[in-house]
């Protein structure tokens, strides 16, 4: 292809011509008449002519109608998508020779010679139809995000639950009736094991991972939920006064009794700002908050609370990822506890409380 258009390169034509030749992308050069002067190897992979069908042919082969072209070319000199007399991306239709309609971004030029007479044009086109697929399997990962973060508020709830339901069988019946209840009990266990291996995999696709069956991660991401190798309660969490704080009620009232049952105080919130008026007029050992609340999030509850004094902060997220980065921004100014994936592994939970109590009270001891 050789075209005057009065602009000169740094290197000789033929180097550009052959960059513009091994392009993936679509190129087509088209004479003043509409016949098709130039066809690159990336027009022969997508559209499926060679070049020695194509060249000489009007370009309106191209497109599913004649309308089309003529759309594309009064949008090239019009002063709407960069002209006049080019575009850049401007969504249009090609058609392939089997027929089948491509979509393409088309960004082209009229070209002119140096007396400045239109000469013809060129168009390099590129397929969207594997962009747009990627931008929609982006969006549905953000959804599945945002669904695995839905489900797993009442899951934890359930989990929570059951934990207590467990305890008291053990604590409370016969042999003969916990045999029967620890069977129910292990058959509500199963059933969220399959609703968590469905999350799993919701995330196994949210992070563009390529899915396979033996790929789940077994736990790490949501509530461990094998036998628990001991039921015996942590004496160090009886006594403790903890402000949990969550805008969900449910997950604040799960919480609360998980908590109370290990002989804790506890002091529900359903907010960053209800939280603080707590603060301002109890003495408390440990706030547990949820990261996302519509008021204050994890990170400005977190540095509220350490303004005030040394309470030590507990944050849980029920996110598969660190939401606006709520978490990194409270550990950079100082905060230990963090539990990721809601519905929580209820024994690891009450041995971050005990942790994160102890350290004060340590820290203290140590003070001269």
């Amino acid at each position: 292809m050789s075209v005057q258009s009065g602009t000169h390169f740094p290197f000789p034509a033929q180097y550009l011509e052959q960059l513009v030749e091994s392009s993936p992308d679509i190129v087509v050069a088209v004479d003043r008449t509409g016949s098709i002067i130039f066809y690159n190897d990336g027009a022969e992979k997508n559209l499926g002519y060679s070049a020695a069908e194509i060249l000489g042919e009007h370009v309106t082969k191209l497109y599913p109608s004649i309308e089309e072209a003529r759309r594309v070319m009064d949008a090239m000199r019009s002063q709407d998508w960069g002209g006049p007399g080019k575009v850049k991306n401007f969504d249009t239709v090609f058609v392939d020779r089997w027929g089948q309609r491509l979509q393409v971004a088309i960004s082209g030029s009229i070209l002119c010679d140096d007396a400045g007479l239109e000469i013809g044009s060129i168009g390099f086109a590129k397929d969207i139809h594997e962009i747009r697929r990627r931008d929609r399997l982006a969006t549905l990962g953000e959804v599945a995000v945002a669904v695995c973060h839905e489900i797993n508020n009442p899951l934890e709830v359930i989990l929570n639950q059951v934990e207590l339901l467990d305890h008291f069988v053990r604590d409370a019946a016969s042999d003969e009736v916990a045999v029967v209840q620890e069977e129910r009990v292990a058959a509500v266990r199963r059933e969220v094991s399959k609703i968590q291996h469905i999350v799993n995999r919701l995330v196994d696709m949210a992070k563009g991972a390529q899915y396979q069956t033996r790929e789940y991660h077994g736990g790490t991401q949501m509530a461990d939920l094998v036998q628990r190798p001991s039921r015996a309660r942590a004496p160090m969490l009886t006594g403790l006064r903890i402000l949990v704080v969550d805008d969900d009620l449910g997950v604040c009232r799960s919480v609360h009794d998980l908590l109370e049952e290990e002989g804790c105080e506890v002091i529900m919130a359903g907010g960053g700002l209800e939280a603080l008026k707590v603060l301002d007029r109890i003495p408390i050992d440990l706030v547990v908050s949820d990261v996302v609340m519509p008021d204050l999030d994890g990170y400005d509850l977190f540095m509220e609370v350490k303004r005030r004094g040394t309470t030590p902060v507990l944050l849980m997220t029920g996110y598969y990822y660190d939401r606006d980065h709520v978490i990194k921004r409270s550990r950079l100014e100082g905060l230990e506890g963090v539990l990721f994936k809601k519905p929580i592994d209820p024994e690891r939970f009450k041995k971050l409380v005990q942790e994160l109590c102890e350290r004060p009270a340590a820290a203290a001891a140590a003070a001269p």
